[in-house]
């Protein structure tokens, strides 16, 4: 494999998407790689239609998100989702046809893959043993040594905390690949470029815009989501704050 991008963390922000795969498809990759969230967010429908249709070859992750929107789509109460997020995640679920949501439970929660010039890359959702945990570029090297000892990768690609980072952790790089639809720090749509290094890549988008399509949703914290998501984005030193004080713990636990 040649050329690869990883999207993660989505959360059906629709605009941010398109913005990003219109830089993906100019990059002529042979693979995009979906590290999971693409769920819960105010287009579910349509996010998933689009990545659906995408004639790039796709490979999907499943994250907390997507597990979280399907288990409740079946009748279950995930007790990780806290009460104010579960009608946002209710909503989504119902915004799902039977056949996606039997093309999600297909998702798995890591996958491998050898890329000419780095090697063996193993792609998860937020760490190799759960698509839970939360850490940053400031988390202790030793909290973190026992998760990454064991794997058997020349890089580690995750997400879920919606920060980029590239560190080492022992002997094994890990690259976070940031949130294309949910950034945190800097507005933009942030992903990751495999080819033959691994670059972090931000493609800027038109917030006004996107506020207008996401506010015409039904989405029931689209005003919300457009406001503190897109117009504006949380800083990331409060972020960090917040993240420090559940370092591998669920992130909705943490802000």
């Amino acid at each position: 494999m040649n050329r690869v991008a990883a999207i993660y963390d989505i959360h059906a922000n629709l605009p941010s998407l398109e913005a990003v795969l219109l830089e993906i498809r100019a990059c002529d990759v042979d693979l995009i790689v979906v590290g999971g969230d693409v769920l819960p967010g105010p287009m579910p429908r349509e996010t998933l239609e689009c990545l659906l249709a995408l004639d790039t070859p796709v490979r999907f992750l499943m994250g907390n998100g997507d597990r979280e929107t399907v288990a409740t789509w079946r009748g279950e109460v995930p007790k990780s989702v806290p009460e104010p997020v579960r009608p946002v995640v209710r909503w989504n679920a119902e915004q799902l046809a039977p056949q996606a949501v039997s093309e999600i439970e297909t998702w798995p929660p890591t996958i491998s893959i050898d890329i000419d010039g780095i090697g063996l890359v193993l792609f998860c959702h937020a760490t190799p043993r759960n698509d839970t945990d939360i850490f940053t570029r400031l988390t202790p090297e030793e909290r973190l040594a026992p998760i990454f000892d064991g794997v058997n990768a020349a890089l580690v690609v995750c997400g879920h905390t919606h920060m980029q980072f590239d560190r080492t952790i022992g002997r094994t790089r890990v690259v976070n690949a940031g949130s294309v639809g949910m950034a945190f720090g800097a507005p933009g749509a942030y992903w990751l470029l495999l080819a033959p290094d691994a670059t972090l890549r931000r493609t800027a988008y038109d917030p006004e815009k996107a506020a207008e399509r996401i506010k015409a949703t039904q989405y029931p914290q689209a005003n919300e989501f457009a406001e503190q998501n897109v117009l504006k984005t949380p800083s990331e030193s409060d972020v960090l704050a917040a993240f420090a004080r559940a370092e591998l713990k669920s992130r909705y636990n943490a802000m």
